[in-house]
């Protein structure tokens, strides 16, 4: 295939990625965004396989085949079968792929061989492969506890060791020495200060994460997601591939914006949260003392007649909507409640869930009007305003005591201000805390009740009843 045209498709590819995260940044346009990037990509495979030039014989279409036809199935099976709820842990333990490829690459492109460069060019290529490799094996290690701890099969606490940022920089001093050594080695002889440094900063990406706890774990999703974008960028330089380079850029740079907006939506630096623990153990007791009142619990049918008699209404979406899969029947309350001339809102948080836009993909899906959805910063002034504010699934991010309580672990932390709303319902299974572990003083107002039980077994008990 001549180069000029793999030039052009490669351009032509690129565009089609900047014009899909273009249509991503809005649900009206996302399923156009994400048609673009799908095309950018069949075009982007395509023409890689047509550029094979001599590798481009029987063994090297069975080789690839092995490769690509098994990947193809496995993502297949695996998109029709994930469940919306399972979507942050698949997110992460994709990274984890990008990242092993990525270090993968780089120890195969050290051992195999190279055009001939000058002493500059050289130094320039392996630190390349140096900065790749360290890079995709924090990307992979990190990864991989970050869908551990979103899957529950590790804890959300947590892992707070002593002098923990000298073990972090000890670790980072070691692994620039063995760069040094490694730039500095003959031969293949690098290849072991190679091999330290995979294994150094893979115990560095799981200190990483380990030592952020469940409230944080949207924006470590993120930050994962940047890490990838730059494994991949980095393998681009040494497979000498202009498309992987922009690929990754874009992903790595779009990736570091998201972390950058959800921290902003939690009050806190990025390097705090790369640094340190957030919230407390799941389930601990209740941070800065146990909040004055009792609880009142309100049946379906006391609901429903609130329901009916509200003028506005928000509805705050959280995690335990999507583990509920209500989200459907929730759907068909907000249409029936509008044809009823009720004003309904949704009321998003930058952190809702365990993914950024989990919530927004959850409701797009239920095919709820994008024109009624709304972010925090839209909708926390008219809430005082708001007859009434159905809580479903969501605890940290209606939290007052992140405003009212400095020793709080979530304190300062922006959250949707539902107390200010004349009633509140909330939708929980019991008084469990929620993933930061901090219990809610929410629960305890005067205009706040209690609509105890499963989600969707309340959704479709309002749903029945608002048909009747």
């Amino acid at each position: 295939m001549p180069q000029t045209l793999v030039t052009v498709a490669y351009i032509a590819a690129s565009a089609l990625f900047i014009l899909s995260l273009g249509g991503l940044s809005r649900q009206e346009s996302a399923r156009r965004g994400n048609i673009l990037g799908i095309v950018g990509m069949l075009i982007a495979l395509g023409t890689s396989i047509a550029s094979l030039g001599s590798a481009w014989t029987a063994q090297g279409i069975i080789a690839l085949a092995a490769a690509l036809v098994p990947g193809v199935a496995v993502g297949a099976v695996i998109a029709r079968r994930v469940q919306m709820t399972a979507m942050p842990q698949l997110v992460a333990i994709l990274h984890s792929f990008v990242g092993a490829a990525a270090v993968l690459v780089g120890i195969a492109t050290y051992l195999g061989e190279h055009r001939p460069m000058n002493e500059a060019e050289m130094l320039i290529h392996l630190v390349e492969i140096f900065a790749g490799v360290c890079i995709g094996s924090i990307t992979f290690t990190g990864s991989v506890i970050a869908f551990a701890k979103l899957q529950g099969t590790l804890s959300g606490k947590p892992l707070i060791l002593p002098a923990r940022h000298a073990i972090n920089l000890v670790m980072l001093a070691v692994t620039v020495w063995l760069g040094i050594w490694f730039c500095r080695a003959d031969g293949h002889a690098g290849l072991t200060p190679l091999l330290i440094a995979v294994a150094i900063t893979g115990i560095l990406g799981v200190h990483f994460v380990m030592a952020i706890g469940g409230a944080d774990m949207p924006v470590v999703v993120s930050m994962l997601n940047s890490y990838s974008g730059w494994a991949a960028a980095a393998a681009g330089f040494m497979l000498e591939n202009d498309l992987l380079i922009i690929t990754g850029a874009l992903v790595g740079s779009s990736g570091a914006i998201l972390s950058y907006v959800m921290c902003r939506g939690m009050n806190r630096s990025f390097i705090s949260v790369i640094m340190g623990g957030f919230g407390a153990q799941e389930g601990s007791a209740p941070a800065g003392g146990t909040p004055a009142g009792e609880v009142r619990s309100v049946d379906v049918p006391r609901t429903v007649e609130m329901l009916r008699h509200a003028r506005s209404i928000v509805i705050v979406p959280g995690y335990g909507l999507a583990v509920a899969q209500a989200q459907h029947g929730l759907a068909e309350v907000t249409r029936i409640l509008r044809d009823l001339g009720i004003q309904v809102r949704f009321a998003i948080h930058p952190v809702a869930g365990r993914l950024p836009g989990h919530m927004n993909v959850l409701l797009a899906e239920a095919s709820v009007p994008y024109d009624i959805v709304h972010e925090m910063e839209e909708i926390n002034h008219t809430l005082p305003e708001t007859d009434l504010v159905l809580v479903i699934g969501a605890n940290d991010i209606v939290n007052p005591s992140a405003e009212d309580d400095p020793a709080s672990p979530i304190a300062g932390m922006p959250v949707l201000q539902v107390w200010k709303a004349r009633t509140v319902i909330v939708m929980k299974r019991g008084m469990a805390s929620g993933y930061a572990g901090v219990d809610n003083p929410l629960f305890y107002r005067q205009n706040t009740l209690l609509l105890f039980g499963d989600a969707r077994k309340n959704v479709d008990s309002l749903l029945a009843a608002l048909r009747g």
